[in-house]
């Protein structure tokens, strides 16, 4: 059995508010909500406001859990995700090379920033085809997200990988 799961309060310390006796603190989401009833994203029942918490899970060939992963961070999250399962599942990277590999974000239009490891060939091809890169601050890696992955070897044993950007987790028992 394989369980993906992101905890995320979302600004702060999340609604302030903790569950007694568990030390649980509950989110603050809502705050995603606009109060004005003609928004799409208007205040009302049965509704969920946008957020990026997005645990991944991968299926093999034959419908059993290949990979259960997940990269936090906002909008770095999808592309997060994208990066570590193709290095992983297209490119053969064992699940800690894919997450400890420098990261990349598309910002708007063209605009990409890279992390200060990004391989200096790459940046200048991309930016020979009309990108505008930004390497980011090495004391800005966490903008990159923060990866942990638990992925099943073809032998039936599993391992896991986790972040060195942030703080994280990644367990098998």
């Amino acid at each position: 059995m394989m369980v993906s799961f992101i905890q995320s309060n979302y600004m702060g310390f999340g609604s302030g508010i903790v569950v007694p006796d568990t030390g649980i603190s509950l989110q603050n989401r809502g705050c995603g909500f606009v109060l004005d009833p003609k928004h799409p994203n208007a205040l009302a029942g049965s509704k969920r406001p946008f957020h990026t918490i997005i645990p991944g899970f991968a299926m093999d060939g034959n419908g059993q859990p290949l990979m259960s992963f997940g990269v936090m961070g906002g909008p770095m999250q999808a592309q997060g995700h994208m990066q570590m399962a193709l290095r992983i599942m297209l490119h053969g990277q064992n699940p800690q090379a894919a997450i400890d590999a420098p990261r990349w974000r598309v910002v708007q239009g063209r605009e990409v920033i890279v992390e200060a490891t990004f391989d200096r060939n790459t940046i200048a091809a991309l930016r020979e085809r009309g990108h505008h890169i930004v390497v980011e601050d090495p004391l800005q890696e966490y903008n990159f997200g923060g990866a942990q992955v638990i992925y099943r070897m073809p032998e039936g044993h599993y391992v896991a990988a986790t972040e060195s950007r942030k703080d994280g987790q990644a367990l098998v028992s």
